[in-house]
């Protein structure tokens, strides 16, 4: 357990936090709210962060000469489609990026299956999905292929299951090592609300087929957190503890260190810096994120991708509550899309509401529905644990059959 948690009883977090009771918790609401928050304020998150992505928190305050509160518009204003050719995206003004777009096709995937994923979903549904049907993509301003939109990481899912016909399970090795995997997973998180422990298992065997080492860790261990935050009475330290009671290796010890040096903040300005020093000797992509080392982004157990502890530091920092939380993420820099997406799913789960003109702004410039998949992924996940439970009922009479039950005295 973190600091944070000893202090949670003595001090409200930073900014208003919506339905939260008088001890810091959560009200949290029904599974349809929860599931709805966390997939909208992981939009939000996504959108907010995206025009600032990559640079520092000190260039992010020169180029607004604030920091960022909200929908802002490109970094290279009306120059956007030719200051990076290689990647001419329309970044800000809420158009949302390739975290949300990949969230959203595994909830389609979970609504063909309708039922848990694993690494041979990946391999028969999301990745057709990807080649296959034109979808609306903010950043092109047109209809395209989600594949002419993705990461050249998430490209590797096509070139290794679709082209090299790879075993799904072992398809993501060999791939750089990032948080392309983990990014899109807080669909996992929901259909296993308050369930972390079923949702590090899912998100593992799912994200087999597109991430090894500390990049598939961290797909479990941020899938696990959106679970986590879905629980009655879940607060930004109890999150952060079922974080840390099932990460491995150099992800838990980052989380450890981050969520440690967050404990000493209540407000994310003052954390900025202190976070990005606690996550460093873990963060393999170096100090100029645009320039990544040489090490940069290969399999290691001592290091961790930096926008999952981030996230969850910057989650304690404004205990819980959505905007800040967010603000934070977004302010940090480097990779704030993936930061913010992250750090927006679980404040959300938690039950901290979606500002309405963030949400709103953000579907209307993106022209996409967030509702929409909320309610897909809901009715899905009831269904999924209404089998769950039928399973688990067999088995309790299986086992009761062979005498497996201890007797009572």
């Amino acid at each position: 357990m973190t600091p944070k948690a000893q202090e949670s009883s003595s001090r409200s977090g930073g900014g208003s936090s919506g339905d939260r009771s008088d001890d810091g918790r959560s009200g949290g609401g029904t599974l349809e709210d929860r599931i709805t928050a966390a997939l909208v304020g992981a939009a939000v998150g996504d959108a907010l962060g995206g025009p600032v992505e990559g640079y520092s928190p000190e260039q992010i305050l020169q180029r607004h000469g604030s920091r960022v509160h909200g929908v802002v518009g490109p970094w290279n204003g009306d120059d956007w489609r030719t200051a990076r050719p290689i990647a001419p995206y329309h970044k800000g003004d809420g158009h949302v990026t390739d975290d949300t777009l990949m969230t959203h096709a595994l909830i389609r995937v979970y609504a063909t299956v309708r039922d848990h994923l694993d690494a041979y979903a990946i391999a028969d549904h999301l990745v057709p999905d990807l080649l296959t049907t034109p979808r609306w993509i903010p950043e092109l301003e047109a209809e395209a292929l989600p594949l002419q939109r993705i990461f050249l990481a998430e490209k590797w899912l096509v070139a290794r299951l679709h082209y090299g016909h790879v075993d799904p399970r072992e398809a993501g090795v060999g791939n750089i090592v990032n948080c392309g995997a983990a990014m899109y997973m807080a669909p996992v998180g929901l259909v296993n609300a308050a369930n972390p422990a079923g949702a590090y298992a899912e998100a593992l065997d799912i994200a087999g087929a597109h991430q090894s080492s500390y990049g598939r860790e961290a797909a479990g261990v941020f899938a696990a957190a959106v679970a986590a935050a879905c629980a009655p009475g879940a607060t930004a330290d109890s999150v952060v503890a079922a974080c840390l009671a099932l990460a491995q290796d150099g992800t838990r010890t980052a989380i450890e260190k981050v969520c440690e040096a967050a404990a000493r903040h209540t407000d994310f300005e003052s954390a900025l810096a202190p976070l990005r020093e606690a996550v460093t000797p873990y963060d393999t992509v170096g100090p100029d994120y645009r320039r990544p080392s040489l090490a940069a982004r290969r399999p290691s157990r001592l290091h961790a991708i930096e926008e999952l502890p981030v996230a969850l530091g910057m989650l304690l920092v404004a205990d819980g509550d959505y905007r800040q939380t967010v603000l934070g993420a977004v302010n940090y820099g480097r990779d704030c899309d993936s930061i913010a997406t992250m750090a927006g799913a679980v404040a959300g789960a938690l039950g901290s509401p979606v500002p309405d003109e963030w949400s709103k702004q953000v579907a209307e410039a993106s022209r996409l529905d967030l509702w929409q998949p909320a309610a897909t992924l809901t009715e899905v996940t009831r269904e999924i644990f209404d089998r769950d439970v039928r399973h688990r009922r067999t088995h309790e009479r299986a086992f009761s059959a062979i005498g497996g039950p201890r007797c009572s005295d």
